[in-house]
């Protein structure tokens, strides 16, 4: 066992390298991904009596017993007042693994993420559901937090989050900010909801809207007046409305479309890419914006065709992946190869390139 390796000393390297994770597992040195690439540490290969140690050192006499009975438990770290990290520790092979990504402490502003402006107008509607959805580390939790920011700053409400852990900490600004941890404050994400209805809120950001429960509980609450906001880890508009309905029962869907149609204002898409400029990664966006056709495709069970809606709805500030992805290509942002591998319809976007580079050349 390496009894001079501590969790700060792996904690430090991974501010001092901006790295976004830090990767810990038995046979391999540490690892921390930078700008999207895996890279080890200068350290011997870990053991089993290391990782463990490592895992312990971080771990909560709770967040053990939830390893030991349900192999893994996911919390919130501080680091001094340099950081903050996501941490969940688990069970591989009867080992302990461990990954903990680190938290921005900067907000950014919607320019930085690189939203249109069109954006911040929707942060001002009195009622409705926003969904930011995506991948896993597409910086979703990043936007939220960024738009509740905007929000604490310009508004006067109240604020409740519900996450699965808290994230980024928000200060009390011109609103009041509630912020309750599932599993500490209450007990899951949907009970969050119901118990928030309570508690006089004007805006609700759910952390994650992973069950039915979930969902119909967030769908109610913008049905009742309250600006709310989640996250799905859905790519594209269609693919979002189109997993909320599928959650629900047969007998329940019709009813659920409408009431997405009337309160959905909008869905925010988003990727990370890494940067070939310099590095670093860059954001890709689809944004659908709630317009009449849009509300009726939803409500008709045609949510095929809300891509050509967002095609032809620019003036309301919606964008497709495509070209959003075709314009961080063409001002020498990203890959070829991302540009291709990350967009819905390829071929359509090479025609498109194609005519683009003719115009220009």
């Amino acid at each position: 066992m390496n009894s001079e390796l501590t969790m700060e000393d792996l904690l430090q390297a991974t501010v001092d390298e901006g790295s976004s994770d830090l990767h810990i597992r038995v046979g391999v040195p540490p690892m921390l991904r930078i700008n999207g690439s895996l890279t080890p540490l200068d350290i011997p290969p870990l053991t089993e009596e290391d990782t463990e140690h490592l895992a312990r050192s971080i771990s909560q006499e709770d967040a053990m017993a939830e390893i030991e009975d349900h192999g893994g438990a996911d919390f919130a770290l501080p680091f001094h007042d340099v950081a903050r990290f996501r941490v969940s520790v688990f069970k591989e092979r009867s080992r302990f693994g461990i990954v903990l990504r680190q938290i921005p402490s900067e907000l950014l502003s919607l320019k930085q993420i690189g939203l249109p402006e069109e954006v911040k107008e929707l942060l001002f509607k009195p009622r409705g559901l926003i969904l930011v959805t995506g991948p896993t580390g597409s910086g979703k939790s990043t936007t939220l937090a960024s738009m509740i920011d905007i929000i604490n700053r310009q508004r006067d409400l109240h604020i409740i989050t519900v996450e699965d852990p808290i994230e980024y900490y928000h200060p009390h600004k011109k609103c009041i900010v509630t912020q309750r941890e599932v599993g500490h404050d209450v007990p899951s994400f949907a009970e969050a909801i119901r118990r928030a209805l309570r508690q006089d809120p004007d805006v609700i950001l759910v952390g994650e809207m992973r069950d039915l429960e979930t969902m119909q509980a967030a769908i109610t609450a913008a049905e009742t007046g309250h600006l709310v906001f989640a996250t799905l880890h859905t790519t594209g508009a269609t693919a979002t409305v189109d997993r909320i309905v599928d959650a629900f029962p047969p007998d329940q869907q019709e009813q659920v479309r409408t009431q997405l149609a009337v309160g959905l204002v909008a869905v925010i898409s988003q990727l990370l890419l890494k940067r070939v400029d310099k590095p670093g990664r860059v954001a890709s966006f689809e944004i659908m914006i709630s317009t009449p056709a849009i509300r009726s495709r939803i409500r008709d069970n045609k949510t095929f065709q809300i891509d050509s809606d967002i095609q032809t709805g620019s003036k309301f500030g919606m964008v497709t992946l495509d070209s959003h992805l075709m314009g961080l290509y063409l001002r020498g942002l990203i890959s070829y190869d991302d540009l291709i591998t990350k967009s819905k319809d390829p071929e359509t976007l090479v025609q498109k390139l194609k005519q683009e580079l003719q115009k220009k050349g």
